[in-house]
């Protein structure tokens, strides 16, 4: 069925039909750990049980509910207290009280506390907790994307032309880098995918979780713990942490499909998703979910109309068929399905057995760039149709992606110590294809398919925490972790490699692969004393043993002051954290094809384990430490609004970079000496070599006034480099620039140091109808000489001096709708324009410096981004709810 009549299908598949309905309505109040008088609780959380129906609590705590008759049972729920369900007989004013409970699993599964339930206002730490239908409003249909338009310091958009890094989209917190963001689903630790990011995108040199990994219609709601806490849950938690919590419903099964399209008719998207319940027993619960989605490639390719990039005028015949270079830059066709579940099982006698996990599966398949004519000459081997002229051609670079996680636990009591003990295992797998490409060295005998490898990483997790409440006011929670990960590289098959290589990516050499392990274990105690009604302390401390870098403690305290009505509350805390380097990143070797200039050139990455590093001074990776400071105060000063400000400081040294492509024609040179002996032009390498500071301020409000809701989230940051870049003596007296400012620039202002969102809905049940407004900060792009500084090209020379061609890519504002209908009880649909007023980046300026952007290939920048460059997308979606 053509793509059109797909997309339009869904847009037209039910017909509206409103019954009359009766109107409920109501006051939920809750009850205070300490016995205090019940208060209003705004936010909860009511839903006709095992139907989509519901509302949420407003101003003082009041709802109103429509049904289509009675009598009804009603589900109230809200985090912190037992969820309860009440029959309604009449339309007489309901009174609800919920009841606090203390160890709830959500509850317990909060990030940043072991403890008893916290709420937004008595938090001692800034946590963003986004529930479900939060996430689904952005109308993105990826996690990460979802985040990058709801939460202003996270940060994710899709890559292109950049091998494997464009099907993994780097991800991050504060503009810190994927690496210091930790990931937990339900409270435990998420794998790392296998793939380090060393291409020309933010975050590069990073590893981090594969976010694309998590379907959403496995997930309840996440939180975002934006301060460090690496004395809590160990290595990676410097910017924040980001705990995912997995649907748990057993009521109903939803059924959802989407369909979108860009403005431009291309990036054609469709996918569907189950998600189910049932109860186990009386208290247990199975949740599973499945989906799958097929994403279709868009291109925004420049069209110079000449290669400057290979001095070939525009009169070229090939470029008069062929403006645009043959090329393909933007989203990658991206094929995924997945299955996820989470289960829980009540033990007689007490406790519960839980698990969860998933796998995922993705293919992908994106473009390198095209070997035109006068690039790769009509050698005699290269095959094309008879009586036909050569034309080129363009490799494609092709990923199979798998993800897996599985977690099985046991919870309890015993001696009047709760403890939770459980195991976590975690794989995650990318494996490589090049098609439609040749090994020049291979002559007539190369094929044009090639096996380059691939990466593999998987880690083993024990946890044992206990954890008791003396006095009803002081928390102990003790535990220990231990971790055992495993990093894996595939050498691909003698043709990928062999001589040069396959042309766009040469594969992973014998001397590339690699088996590495390596175990850490850490203890962790974990304190928290409510001193009086309104006044909270808490301190935890944690030592970690690595096997490869050997020992570190880390150490938190934090604390609160609320007022007696929960209107107002003051918080701080202050941390030390740290990052173990990567098995990636100590480990990583392989040879990377470039092109500057017209010249195209091999690019060696050396291990640190590497003898070649020693030669050069460079010291095996030690561990990143950092200094965290947050302040902040939260309220709610009138019934519906909600607030908080934090400012905040972190101080991370040691930082672990990818260095700058090392090179030089200096013959005397150590350098020059290894460069020869390894057969490539350039090398790079991981180092510990530059100390960070991050300042900024994070500005989170809501307003609830009946059917009417108001968002307002804003970051602003500033990142700077604190003293000189740390260089190897031996570098340093070559002369060598190990970080140079183009690499610089990745780490300063890659992503946009602002970022607000704005967002308003309004129900008019049926219809519910929002708009989000985003303004993205910008960002600049650094430029650092590549043999054209002051070069006459025929206008004159060029600029000597390398702030001369810096670009800075101004700020944007991009606007979101939607409306959602819900046509019966069972039935409701979605239709959502994202990018609104169809906004792209600014153009790249060359300034005259012809390899910004490859002679003209890239229109739009890639090294920085903001938002992505597919402009308008119009999605549908349609969900059952049985």
């Amino acid at each position: 069925m053509p793509k059109f009549y797909i997309f339009f299908l869904l847009m037209f598949c039910a017909t509206i039909t409103l019954a009359q309905e009766t109107t409920l309505k109501g006051k939920v109040t809750g009850s205070d750990v300490f016995g205090s008088e019940p208060a209003p609780l705004v936010g909860v959380n009511i839903l006709v049980k095992n139907t989509a129906t519901g509302t949420s609590t407003g101003t003082n705590g009041e709802f109103s509910l429509n049904v289509n008759n009675l009598p009804v049972e009603l589900v109230f729920s809200y985090i912190g207290y037992e969820k309860k369900t009440i029959t309604v007989n009449s339309e007489s004013f309901l009174d609800v009280l919920l009841v606090v409970d203390v160890y709830s699993s959500d509850d317990v599964l909060i990030v940043g506390s072991r403890f008893r339930p916290r709420t937004s206002i008595t938090s001692p730490v800034p946590i963003d907790n986004i529930k479900l239908k939060d996430l689904q409003s952005t109308s993105q249909t990826s996690l990460d994307k979802m985040l990058h338009y709801t939460v202003p310091s996270f940060n994710s958009t899709q890559q292109t032309i950049s091998d494997a890094t464009a099907h993994f989209d780097p991800a991050d917190l504060r503009g810190l880098g994927p690496s210091r963001t930790l990931v937990l689903i339900n409270g435990k630790r998420k794998n790392p995918s296998a793939l380090v990011y060393i291409n020309d995108t933010p975050g590069k040199g990073d590893v981090g979780v594969d976010m694309n990994s998590i379907p959403i219609n496995a997930i309840k709601r996440v939180e975002v713990l934006r301060d460090g806490a690496s004395a809590q849950y160990g290595s990676d938690a410097i910017a924040g942490v980001i705990n995912i919590i997995l649907n748990d419903q057993t009521e109903n099964t939803v059924i959802g499909a989407y369909s979108g399209i860009t403005d431009e008719g291309d990036g054609f998207q469709i996918g569907a998703t189950v998600n189910t319940g049932l109860k186990i027993g009386e208290d247990g619960f199975l949740n599973v979910s499945t989906g799958y989605s097929n994403q279709n490639e868009t291109n925004r390719a420049g069209s110079p109309g000449k290669d400057d990039l290979f001095g070939i005028p525009a009169t070229d015949p090939w470029i008069i068929e062929n403006p645009s270079l043959g090329m393909r830059v933007g989203l990658p066709n991206m094929k995924s399905a997945n299955a996820y579940y989470n289960s829980e099982i009540k033990l007689e006698g007490g406790g519960e057995v839980y698990s969860f996990g998933g796998l995922v599966f993705r293919e992908g398949l994106s473009y390198a760039l095209y070997r035109a004519p006068y690039w790769i000459p009509d050698p005699f081997f290269i095959k094309h149709d008879e009586g036909t002229v050569y034309q080129g051609f363009q490799p494609t670079f092709e990923t199979s992606i798998f993800d897996a996680q599985w977690t099985t636990g046991v919870r309890s009591q015993k001696l009047g110590w709760d403890y939770d003990l459980s195991y976590t295992f975690g794989n995650n797998t990318v494996d490589y294809k090049v098609d439609n490409s040749i090994n020049l060295d291979l002559e007539e005998l190369s094929p044009t398919v090639f096996d380059p490898g691939g990466y593999g990483f998987n880690s083993s997790i024990i946890n044992f925490d206990i954890s008791k409440l003396f006095f009803k006011i002081f928390f102990v929670s003790i535990g220990t972790e231990f971790r055992q990960e495993n990093f894996i590289t595939i050498e691909g098959d003698e043709a990928s490699f062999f001589g040069a290589g396959v042309q766009s990516f040469p594969g992973l050499q014998p001397q590339n692969a690699i088996d590495a392990k390596r175990q850490n274990i850490g203890v962790y105690l974990d304190l928290g004393l409510d001193a009086t009604d309104n006044i909270y302390l808490g301190g935890a401390v944690r030592f970690e043993d690595y096997s490869d870098f050997g020992e570190t403690v880390n150490f938190k305290v934090n604390g609160r002051i609320k007022t007696s009505d929960n209107r107002f509350s003051l918080r701080g805390s202050v941390s030390s954290g740290f990052r173990a380097p990567s098995l990636h990143q100590i480990h990583l070797s392989n040879i990377q094809t470039l092109i500057s200039a017209g010249t195209v050139s091999n690019q060696g990455t050396f291990n640190n384990d590497s003898p070649v590093l020693r030669q050069l001074g460079v010291n095996k990776l030690k561990e990143e430490t950092a200094t965290n400071i947050t302040f902040g105060i939260a309220g709610r000063p009138i019934d519906g609004l909600f607030f908080s400000v934090d400012v905040f400081q972190i101080d991370l040294d040691d930082r672990v970079v990818y260095s700058s492509s090392i090179f030089t024609d200096d013959t005397t040179t150590t350098v020059y000496r290894i460069l020869q002996a390894n057969s490539i032009t350039s090398l790079k390498f991981f180092l510990n070599a530059v100390n960070t500071r991050t300042q900024g301020i994070d500005v989170v409000a809501s307003y609830d006034w009946g059917k009417l809701r108001l968002n307002f989230a804003a970051s602003f940051l500033d990142h700077t480099i604190e003293g000189k870049i740390n260089t190897p003596k031996v570098l340093e007296d070559d002369g060598i620039d190990i970080f140079d400012r183009k690499e610089q620039s990745r780490i300063l202002t890659a992503r946009p140091n602002e970022k607000v969102i704005l967002g308003a809905s309004y129900d008019f049940n049926p219809v519910t109808v929002g708009v989000t407004g985003i303004y993205f900060g910008s960002v600049t792009w650094q430029h650092v000489n590549n043999g054209l500084n002051g070069v006459d090209l025929g206008n004159g020379p060029l600029p000597t001096d390398d702030a001369a061609f810096d670009q800075t890519f101004s700020s944007k504002v991009l606007v979101d709708l939607f409306a959602s209908v819900r046509i019966t009880n069972e039935i409701s649909f979605t239709v959502s324009v994202n990018n609104l007023l169809d906004v792209f980046p600014d153009v790249i300026d060359t300034k005259g410096d012809f390899v910004t952007d490859l002679g003209g290939r890239f229109k739009y920048p890639w090294e920085v981004n903001q938002f992505g460059f597919n402009g308008r997308v119009i999605l549908v979606t349609v969900n059952f709810t049985l």
